[in-house]
């Protein structure tokens, strides 16, 4: 190679792109047919309704998720949260599924967590193929590891005062799942891939608020 050979030059992205935040990206990489269901600070392109979903499966046939406890973007109560004694898992409410429908499957994840994948907070399968609903604690027919690696609902915990954007996504599945209780999400979204027919977001913020007095009661015995 002579002293004088020119390098071909190097690919350089569009100028602003290389320096672009994380948060940058959660506002411009998620698909529209699914960003258009989330409020901005909830679409954290990480999403498992990201890599399952797709603009024909969004709400196909009606279908869609609810809480008797919040609408579409209230606040969680404390009662479901770090920030009460004997909190629990929200209720949950899902209309019928298109026909064919083998399972339903949950996925809770906060959406405002940094780095590619959000911190799972609940992951819930071998619920029937049909209209159904869970009850407020009830314990789901099998769960697997949450963010903690435990298998149960991850209380929201957020310090006081700061929002965290969580996102319950539910999806149903034209074959049944053979995960075993304990299963990782990694594990759950490879057995869904391919076979989600339809899917919903139920997205529900929470502002970290001073934990109630019996916890903090607890908290001092501890010590």
């Amino acid at each position: 190679m002579g002293a004088n050979h020119r390098l071909a030059p190097r690919f350089l992205p569009p100028m602003g792109l290389a320096n672009r935040t994380w948060k940058d990206r959660i506002m411009t990489d998620l698909p529209d047919w699914v960003a258009s269901k989330l409020p901005p600070a909830a679409r954290h392109p990480g999403l498992a309704i990201a890599a399952l979903g797709d603009a024909r499966t969004m709400g196909r046939g009606g279908f869609a998720l609810s809480s008797p406890a919040f609408g579409v973007g209230e606040e969680l109560d404390p009662c479901f949260t770090a920030k009460e004694e004997d909190a629990v898992a929200p209720p949950l409410e899902w209309t019928a599924p298109p026909p064919g429908a083998q399972e339903l499957v949950i996925i809770a994840e906060d959406a405002s967590t940094d780095g590619p994948s959000p911190q799972c907070h609940w992951l819930v399968w071998g619920l029937a193929g049909q209209r159904g609903a869970l009850f407020e604690g009830e314990v789901p027919p099998r769960t697997g590891k949450n963010h903690l690696g435990n298998s149960e609902w991850l209380l929201p915990d957020p310090p006081v005062g700061e929002t965290r954007q969580y996102v319950f996504q539910i999806f149903a599945t034209e074959l049944p799942l053979t995960l075993m209780p304990g299963a990782s999400r990694e594990d759950l979204i490879t057995s869904l891939k391919g076979f989600v027919t339809a899917c919903a977001v139920l997205p529900a913020p929470f502002t970290g608020v001073e934990a109630d007095d019996g916890m903090e009661w607890d908290d001092e015995e501890l010590d």
